[in-house]
């Protein structure tokens, strides 16, 4: 003991480091690039999936929030996929531009493209073993560049934002996505898989150097590799669905 201090402020400082080391390694846990966001379903349009949004049942820690297997999809049979181009879906109300939903969804689909064209062969028109994606975003919402930055850099307001973090379950001034997404059967149209997913920025030191919409685009990126590994394992029957 530092001959200096009293009992009274060793047990002090020693009390705030201990509180100091349970914030560090509670918000250890959210410092990825992007966090879950617990999905309702009765907060759901499901403008997307329409009627068949009612099959969807919560899913786990690594999975969409809201999910649907189908338990008679013979995941096997396919080796191929079509990947239908993704639209928007938030309606005439939304403040988002057509050039931001555009860019949006044109980069989701390359995403897609990029990641599950490194496990499957991708073509353009239906056919035996050939599944079907299709994938629409639904809601979307901008980070706020200069707060962001200052919120995950600046050591006080790093502090402050891991605070809001475990008082809210959410960083401030961080962007975010929502979509919905369906795996069919490009010939019978049977359904296989449905998902609906909301991410939002995560606590990761390099999330505060990101343009507006780069919550968004790592929301994607997370979906595109969700994508990829769950349909690589299913349909190579490596993993239970």
């Amino acid at each position: 003991m530092d001959k200096h201090l009293s009992n009274s402020e060793y047990q002090t400082k020693a009390w705030t480091g201990f509180l100091l080391l349970g914030l560090c390694l509670v918000v250890l846990g959210a410092c990825s690039t992007t966090q879950k966001v617990a999905v309702s379903q009765s907060d759901v349009n499901c403008v997307f999936l329409a009627n068949d949004c009612a099959l969807l049942t919560p899913g786990g820690k690594a999975q969409a929030d809201l999910r649907y297997i189908n338990p008679a999809a013979q995941w096997t049979r396919y080796n191929t996929i079509m990947i239908d181009p993704v639209t928007f879906w938030a309606g005439d109300s939304t403040p988002i531009s057509a050039s931001d939903q555009q860019m949006l969804v044109n980069y989701f689909f390359q995403q897609l493209k990029a990641r599950l064209g490194q496990k499957f062969a991708i073509v353009n028109q239906p056919g035996p073993g050939v599944m079907k994606l299709d994938i629409a975003i639904t809601d979307a919402e901008t980070a706020t560049p200069v707060l962001r930055s200052i919120s995950m850099i600046v050591p006080q307001a790093h502090m402050l934002a891991n605070l809001e973090y475990l008082a809210t379950g959410s960083f401030p001034f961080v962007g975010a996505a929502q979509a919905e997404a369906k795996v069919t059967d490009s010939v019978s149209g049977q359904i296989l898989a449905m998902a609906v997913d909301k991410r939002i920025g995560g606590g990761a030191f390099t999330t505060g150097f990101q343009w507006q919409w780069g919550d968004a685009e790592d929301a994607v990126n997370a979906w595109a590799d969700l994508a990829v590994n769950r349909l690589s394992a299913w349909t190579s029957g490596t993993a239970p669905r």
